[in-house]
């Protein structure tokens, strides 16, 4: 999650908060990849969850990172809850359950993307591996409990863990258990935008079981692929999934601030306090309306913390984030914003994909969200199988990252980084599913081996 934003005007009228949006707006000449991914820390002995507190916790780890990276601290309360790097725009934060999110900088190749990954891992390591604590790339921990893991010091998630439970089963193991790898790309004006979420929403699915990496809860099998994927369908549905009014006509940034006005908020910040007010809208707040803080309007602040609260399966700020991917091992990583570029950031391929798109409705894209999650490849829309679309979207991307012509000091395009799913698809089966073999084979019935083979 960003850093919470601080501009403290206050705003005057609805026109404000489109006008917000609408200044992501950019020509394709300046368009970046940015790529945030989380990783769950673990002790390298007896593979448990790694506390905040101590000299070997994560508020250790962080003070660590600063001093190696020279990157200006993030305190909260006293408490060091993340990094931020001035001058490239690339920021280290904290999900509550301690695990370890990059936010890459804005960079223009995925190219670039990899190389920003594989510093980042190695000063990681650097820091970590001394503390003895181990980072896994898995969707969600394979072994844990929800009680084992300690929630880090952050205000925000205070009140998130409170208000979770009143509205989904699974709001918790998302905040303390799950991890996930995104790329948020832009959009060059406010049709683009559309074209780029519609596509990006109904394919997200697609995403999924290319990524599927959570087969485990608690040591045992769970029975989904992606178990992430799950569980966002019982977080809390009036901020998730797949936001069908967006293939509506008269979509636009409008749209999405009347959308978000009415989304329930979780805080409002004041200084380094966090105000709870779970479950009222923005709308009230806006009008002067919040019980909490009665007559106080927002500010610009408040309104980008508050789409950082908004989880749909695409997310629009000033820039779109793809949200539907389990956390994977490294090698893998850049696979996510390369299939990404390559379909949105070509013209011929973003067409390409809106044409396999276009024809489902509303109904179809939800029954394939609630399918993937359990069946990956397997689910089916308009009677042909994911796989099979699959196919037809590394086909698009590869073609759209070659048309790039972006290439490396060896001479080679971005469409390399889609090796890997290039090798799942030729196996045919999710990560998920080469997981589970492993499990009922070579692994024994344990989960143990993945703290070394799924290491980063």
């Amino acid at each position: 999650m960003a850093r919470d934003q601080i501009d403290m005007t206050p705003l005057q009228s609805r026109n404000e908060l489109v006008a917000w949006l609408e200044a992501g707006v950019k020509p394709a000449s300046e368009f970046r990849i940015g790529t945030e991914h989380e990783k769950t820390p673990f002790t390298l002995q007896g593979h448990d969850p790694v506390p905040y507190e101590g000299s070997r916790g994560i508020g250790a780890l962080l003070e660590g990172m600063k001093l190696l990276l020279g990157w200006e601290p993030i305190m909260e309360q006293g408490n060091i809850i993340g990094l931020h790097d001035v001058t490239g725009g690339g920021a280290i934060s904290l999900e509550p359950g301690g695990q370890f999110e990059l936010s890459g900088a804005p960079v223009e190749t995925v190219h670039q993307t990899q190389a920003e990954l594989a510093a980042h891992l190695a000063q990681v390591k650097e820091i970590a591996t001394p503390l003895g604590i181990g980072f896994l790339g898995l969707g969600m921990t394979p072994s844990w409990s929800r009680a084992q893991i300690p929630m880090m010091p952050k205000g925000r998630y205070r009140i998130m863990s409170g208000y979770m439970p009143k509205v989904g089963q699974y709001g918790l193991d998302m905040m303390l258990r799950t991890c996930t790898v995104q790329t948020n790309l832009d959009f060059s004006s406010e049709a683009d935008m559309v074209k780029k979420l519609r596509v990006s929403v109904a394919l997200q699915p697609v995403a999924t079981a290319l990524f599927a990496n959570s087969p485990f809860t608690e040591g045992k099998p769970n029975g989904f692929l992606s178990f992430r994927s799950e569980i966002w369908r019982d977080t809390d549905n009036a901020r998730a999934g797949m936001i069908p009014w967006a293939f509506e006509d008269g979509m636009g940034f409008e749209r999405w601030v009347d959308y978000a006005l009415d989304v329930p908020m979780y805080f409002v910040k004041r200084d380094e306090n966090y105000i709870d007010v779970s479950g009222s809208s923005f709308r009230d707040f806006f009008d002067g309306r919040n019980k909490a803080i009665p007559g106080e309007r927002p500010t610009l602040s408040d309104w980008a913390n508050h789409l950082s609260t908004i989880f749909p399966e695409v997310r629009l700020k000033r820039y779109l984030e793809m949200r539907g991917a389990d956390g994977v091992p490294w090698g893998r990583l850049p696979a996510l914003p390369a299939f990404w570029v390559g379909l949105l950031y070509d013209t011929t391929s973003l067409e390409a994909a809106w044409d396999i798109a276009k024809r489902w409705n509303a109904q179809e894209r939800q029954a394939l969200r609630d399918d993937v999650s359990r069946m990956g490849f397997k689910a089916r829309i308009k009677g042909r199988y994911l796989f099979e679309i699959a196919r037809e979207c590394l086909v698009l991307a590869h073609a759209g990252l070659r048309r790039r012509g972006h290439v490396d000091h060896l001479g080679r395009d971005e469409s390399r980084h889609l090796e890997p799913l290039d090798q799942i698809l030729d196996s045919g089966r999710s990560p998920a599913e080469e997981m589970l073999e492993k499990f009922n084979g070579a692994w024994g019935g344990s989960v143990e081996p993945a703290y070394s083979e799924y290491a980063f």
